[in-house]
């Protein structure tokens, strides 16, 4: 099926997408979990050819971005069944005025309509998406990347076969077959088909849909997340936020790529870093790419290289990290604000004002007050599961679940009433 003719299927199930209710979404949404559990062989098949297709071209951590095992398809289902779990947010009154003559004037959460997904190498995505489309009473319609287009097949064939046992159209979740540039150039100018497109990947398909689309977008992913390590920091506290920051899953948009430290401390602090991120490690040790005064501290060692002109505005998503020397906490904020790409940014630290000066001036989507950014994700903020990481400001910003896969419309109820 051409890609124009899957969005006039997918356009075409928006009525029966509006009128879907809370029993029926969620009765579908739990058969769509048990079909991905009971599909999961032929996931895994669809991965492992995937996976054989991308070995030599990708990256050891983007290929874990792409890998599926029993564990991992098992979390998809339990996303589903979260989603299933959470409050029906169509059709809630979020204002209501009663005038004097008795108008009544209601503010309602509404439908998108048709919500198209451009992704890349994550095919967990496909049910997180699908999933939160449903529930929100939206069509979507994904479009993966070819790297992991056959594990998203096998995905969206479960889906389908859930919707087929709820009784509901499988227009619902669509994907679309062409994995070229042509496909995602459609999407992004289908303006009367795609209500909302939003692109979850690299900076290049960001600046892409942004530069190109003739449809809303809503910008995510892009990461380029800040650790600082203040000078009231508990530096055995900040080690342990670092290490899970950057270390726990380094491909994500989550993971942080730049370590500050306060000059004060960085004689301490920088030594137990290079401990933790590359000695004390066996494998998966952490290139450090130090500013000049880090170097100073550090020396030529192994995993330490001299900063380029790039790095503190690079999302490495792998196992490397820029490191750079502060003066107080305003220079930290001015460094984040020159670098940061608006996502997740953290603050280690025992000075209650200086993490109130953070909190207040740091414009980033999460702001973290001795925490890991890797907390910056849907599951984690009780939303089910996420479609994306908006880093934008208006209409979604952080984590998107639910309510920001919705509008609002004003229904005006009277008893003949006119306007004088």
């Amino acid at each position: 099926m051409t890609t124009m003719r899957l969005l006039g299927a997918a356009v075409r199930a928006k009525r029966s997408a509006a009128l879907l209710s809370e029993q029926d979404k969620n009765r579908a949404l739990l058969a769509i979990s048990e079909q991905l559990e009971s599909t999961m062989s032929d996931i895994i098949a669809a991965n492992e050819l995937d996976m054989a297709n991308s070995r030599g071209i990708m990256s050891d951590v983007m290929l874990d971005r792409l890998r599926l095992d029993e564990d991992r398809i098992r979390a998809m289902a339990k996303g589903v069944r979260d989603v299933a779990a959470l409050p029906d947010p169509v059709g809630e009154e979020l204002e209501r005025i009663v005038r004097g003559d008795g108008l009544v004037i209601c503010k309602v959460r509404v439908p998108l309509g048709v919500v198209a997904i451009i992704y890349e190498s994550r095919p967990n995505v496909t049910s997180d998406a699908a999933a939160l489309c449903l529930k929100s009473g939206n069509v979507c319609v994904l479009r993966a990347g070819k790297e992991a287009h056959a594990s998203a097949a096998a995905i969206v064939s479960a889906m389908k076969a859930g919707l087929r046992l709820a009784g509901l159209d499988e227009d619902l979740i669509n994907l679309v077959g062409d994995t070229s540039r042509r496909s995602a150039s459609v999407l992004m100018t289908a303006a009367g088909y795609v209500d909302l497109l939003i692109p979850r990947g690299g900076a290049g398909l960001i600046r892409a849909c942004a530069d190109n689309a003739k449809v809303p977008v809503i910008q995510t992913g892009t990461g380029i997340c800040h650790v600082y390590v203040d000078e009231c920091a508990d530096l055995d506290m900040a080690l342990k936020i670092i290490v899970n920051a950057k270390c726990s899953r380094p491909s994500v948009c989550n993971a942080m790529e730049v370590c500050l430290v306060h000059r004060a401390v960085a004689v301490r602090f920088l030594p137990m870093l290079y401990r933790a991120l590359v000695e004390e490690r066996a494998e998966n040790k952490v290139v450090l790419k130090l500013d000049g005064r880090a170097l100073d501290i550090l020396g030529v060692r192994p995993f330490c290289e001299s900063a380029q002109g790039d790095d503190f505005d690079t999302e490495f998503l792998d196992y490397k990290m820029a490191v750079g020397i502060v003066d107080d906490v305003e220079g930290a904020i001015a460094h984040i604000a020159a670098h940061s790409t608006g996502h997740s940014d953290c603050i280690v630290t025992r000075d209650g004002g200086h993490a109130a000066m953070f909190e207040r001036l740091v414009d980033s989507a999460a702001v973290y007050v001795n925490a890991s950014t890797r907390f910056t994700d849907g599951g984690e903020f009780g939303l089910g599961c996420e479609m994306g990481i908006s880093t934008q400001k208006l209409h979604a910003r952080g984590p998107m679940g639910l309510k920001e896969l919705t509008s609002y419309k004003y229904v005006v109820r009277g008893d003949g009433n006119v306007r004088c």
